[in-house]
């Protein structure tokens, strides 16, 4: 059982290797699932098979030594007795890094699969609402309780609403997790047309609020900030009003593309059932549903709600809006 379990330790960090060197994508909620199971089957033969065995082997070594000390005519001392047990009962590495570790990666896997789940902000698709660095978390049930693994909903709770910002599996790529703002609910006309969005043919109202200096290493430059009003959620939002060096263009053909219509103004999309429109807060440095389509409801992943954390800048620990 040491073998086996050093060739899966070394399985698993080849593994975790290979994802942070970008060999290939990982699946964290996969390869936490399959630690809970490893781990319960190390944790069962634990309590069923070999603690038992063990504290056998205890009892007939210390039997053996009680029955050599009664022959001896010498006096028979508890501790000395549990000292002959003790290195029979002692639980090797490979059990206790492995069904030791049992209960704590089950309540990680349990908390991160139905209530909360960490994430990173690793773009300024989202800037100024999150910035590169934030630490973000993310409610897992807020809008229906979800199995792992396969993110299919067993128990509905909110629906998603205008204005929330929400945790999704990019469409194009489901093992990836994108992070925007849903802008239209199903049955919702969508159109951004030379840089204003519109609901239901009505435009969004906007305010001008001075400047924003985007600091992100790809800009690094003031920009114009606005606030916009989606639903009761009032929010901020980067659009530079100069010139766009392109137009908008879907990026690969997607499902219901037929719903949307292409110009050189924008674009303007019928959100289908079940499905969400969703945008970056930085308007012109977001890939989002303008250039690769519908988020179905099956990708959603959560509701993010506050930044935990940014060790740049303590200053944006806060509720998000």
């Amino acid at each position: 059982m040491s073998a086996l379990t050093g060739l899966l330790y070394a399985a698993l960090i080849a593994y975790l290797g290979g994802w942070f060197s970008g060999y290939w994508n990982g699946n964290f909620s996969l390869l936490l699932f399959v630690l809970t199971m490893v781990t319960l089957g190390y944790w069962t033969a634990e309590r069923f098979y070999f603690q038992p065995a063990r504290r056998r082997e205890a009892q007939v070594a210390a039997d053996a030594w009680e029955k050599e000390q009664r022959w001896r005519g010498a006096d028979l001392n508890p501790a000395a007795r549990e000292l002959i047990a003790e290195p029979h009962l002692r639980q090797p590495w490979w059990l206790d890094w492995t069904a030791g570790l049992f209960p704590v990666i089950l309540i990680v896997f349990l908390l991160r699969s139905f209530l909360f789940e960490p994430f990173k902000i690793p773009s300024g698709s989202m800037v100024p609402t999150l910035l590169i660095g934030d630490l973000i978390l993310v409610n897992k049930f807020h809008y229906g309780v979800r199995l792992p693994v396969i993110n299919k909903k067993i128990i509905s709770n909110h629906d998603v609403e205008r204005g929330d910002v929400v945790v999704f599996r990019y469409p194009l790529n489901p093992s990836v997790d994108y992070i925007k703002r849903a802008v239209g609910l199903p049955g919702d006309e969508i159109r951004y047309l030379n840089q204003k969005l519109y609901v239901n043919g009505k435009q969004v109202d906007t305010q001008s609020q001075g400047d924003f200096f985007d600091d992100d290493p790809g800009a690094m430059r003031i920009r114009p900030l606005f606030t916009e009003k989606l639903g009761v959620v009032e929010h901020k939002i980067l659009v530079d009003p100069q010139p766009r060096e392109s137009v908008v263009r879907p990026i690969a053909p997607f499902p219901y593309s037929e719903n949307c219509t292409y110009t050189l103004e924008g674009v303007t999309c019928k959100v289908p059932a079940n499905h969400y429109f969703m945008m970056g807060d930085n308007r012109d440095n977001s890939q989002d549903s303008r250039y690769w389509g519908f988020v179905p409801d099956e990708n959603i992943v959560g509701k993010a709600f506050v930044v935990w954390m940014n060790f740049g800048n303590l200053k944006r620990i806060g509720s998000i809006q």
